[in-house]
């Protein structure tokens, strides 16, 4: 006899409610890192800065039982303020941010190393709410104000009371800051990635059509052309004979077409490239200006493009620049890229980005120039070579179908 199956046991309330609480919401700093491949809990890394709690009393009147049971109550509290602050949706932040800062001034009577919990509520109070610098640090003023009243009633010494404003100021400003530029950073990463996944779709949609118009009325005329062939095979032969001529002519015009068509669609990954490095510097407040890059093999294509990414993602960076050129030329069987700005220049040695461009080239047979003089800007020189093919549908003639690119980015 079969045994009815049994209900699965429900885990009791207690242990779903504690798994609710640790579960982070969609927009919460822990689903932030996880989003970026960082680990769930690095930001957890600035809770040494509470070891001051444990500090504090070796400043002031030593280790005391009062000290330990308020240690005891209150240290368990602040850790689960933070791990909610870095759990809970950003706008429910400030709500754990200021109640660290309330417990901290409610303990300076009593508790001098509660002045921790004040600092963590101050400095996390901006980093999760979606509000600007300004208005972050009017609040700052208004809760430092607020605990040097309570500090100077209570009757800390001066020196403290001007130390734990400033100290609390200049690392909610530093943290802060940093904040800011990492949204930034990721908005900027986003826009590129939707302009280069715009870019494979637009692809892939000129494609289709490409393919349909170069070889759907070809292919059909061919069948045509065939079918006409056999048929007038025992009749009339020399008719055949036209007829699969004029096929095979068409075939092979249309095997031209196809070609110049992929040459379009090999250079579709520079293409995305040169218009994802113009998202980026005039984000950066930098005009990009470039021309549309001439064909070239795929190999060469998809080594160019990381190049130029990594010059662009350094011009952004590092260089301090106001406008940058890119530009592509064909000298017989090599193929020159050049990416120019006016910006700081003096590199004198490579470093990572500048080395991985040059083993890029080299692998591709080619040389990497770099001419970088102090406050002149820097120019990059890309030079590799390109088989005879290539060279050979560069100089097709006008009347074959030029293969298509994106506009050019600005003057060049």
């Amino acid at each position: 006899m079969i045994a009815p199956d049994r209900p699965a046991l429900e885990p009791p309330v207690s242990s779903r409610w504690i798994a609710s609480l640790l579960r982070p919401a969609p927009d919460s700093s822990v689903a932030d890192n996880l989003r970026r491949g960082k680990p769930a809990w690095a930001d957890a890394v600035h809770l040494l800065w509470s070891g001051w709690v444990f500090f504090t009393p070796i400043f002031g009147t030593g280790y005391t039982l009062r000290w330990l049971w308020l240690t005891l109550l209150t240290y368990p509290v602040f850790l689960a303020l933070y791990a909610r602050l870095l759990l809970a949706p950003r706008h429910h932040g400030p709500r754990y941010a200021l109640a660290m800062v309330a417990m901290g001034l409610s303990l300076l009577p009593w508790y001098p190393a509660g002045i921790s919990y004040f600092i963590f509520g101050c400095v996390m109070l901006r980093v999760c709410r979606e509000t600007g610098i300004w208005r972050y640090l009017v609040q700052l003023l208004v809760l430092n104000a607020l605990f040097v009243g309570i500090a100077l009633w209570v009757g800390y010494p001066w020196q403290l009371v001007v130390w734990i404003p400033s100290m609390g100021l200049i690392i909610g400003i530093i943290v802060n800051v940093e904040s800011i530029n990492k949204d930034r950073d990721a908005a900027l990463q986003l826009s590129q990635e939707e302009v280069r996944r715009l870019a494979a779709t637009a692809e892939r949609e000129r494609i289709g059509r490409d393919l349909h118009d170069l070889l759907g009325h070809t292919l059909s005329l061919i069948t045509l052309k065939l079918e006409l062939s056999r048929k007038l095979f025992d009749r009339d032969p020399e008719a055949s004979r036209r007829e699969v001529t004029e096929a095979e002519a068409i075939a092979r015009q249309a095997l031209a077409e196809v070609r110049s068509a992929v040459t379009g669609i090999r250079a579709s990954d520079l293409a995305a490239e040169l218009a994802s490095a113009r998202l980026l510097l005039e984000c950066q407040h930098v005009h990009l200006h470039y021309a549309p890059p001439p064909p070239m093999p795929p190999e060469v294509e998809r080594g160019l493009s990381l190049v130029l990414r990594e010059a662009a993602t350094n011009i952004a960076r590092h260089a301090q620049a106001h406008q940058a050129w890119i530009r592509f030329e064909q000298e017989g069987r090599s193929l020159l890229m050049e990416i120019r700005d006016d910006g700081r220049g003096g590199v004198q040695a490579d470093g990572n980005g500048l080395g991985g461009m040059r083993e890029r080239v080299t692998a591709l047979h080619g040389t990497l120039v770099v001419q970088s003089v102090k406050g002149e800007g820097t120019c990059v020189t890309a030079r590799v070579p390109l088989p005879a093919a290539t060279a050979a549908v560069a100089a097709l003639p006008a009347d074959l179908p030029a293969a298509p690119s994106l506009p050019a980015g600005g003057p060049a």
